[in-house]
């Protein structure tokens, strides 16, 4: 770090633009997944609560099974497969 108040301008510029460059590359499957991801894992859980915690993650977990087997049960009665 510089104390020179352009080299600290500069920096902070570069900065901004290496997020931009990271935020705006990101893909949109890749950042979907992440978010699944941390939605099925119960990151959304107030902290040092396990029961909550592993409820919300079992929770989360049966809703998908149930959409997928709601989904197979539809393609099934539509004679899809």
């Amino acid at each position: 770090m510089t104390n020179d108040p352009r080299g600290a301008s500069r920096e902070a510029e570069a900065k901004a633009a290496l997020e931009r460059v990271k935020r705006d590359s990101e893909t949109v499957l890749g950042s979907s997944m992440n978010r699944a991801a941390q939605h099925f894992s119960g990151a959304d859980a107030p902290d040092g609560d396990r029961i909550e915690l592993w409820g919300r993650r079992i929770g989360r977990t049966l809703s998908l099974l149930g959409v997928v087997v709601l989904a197979w049960w539809l393609g099934h009665q539509l004679k899809v497969w």
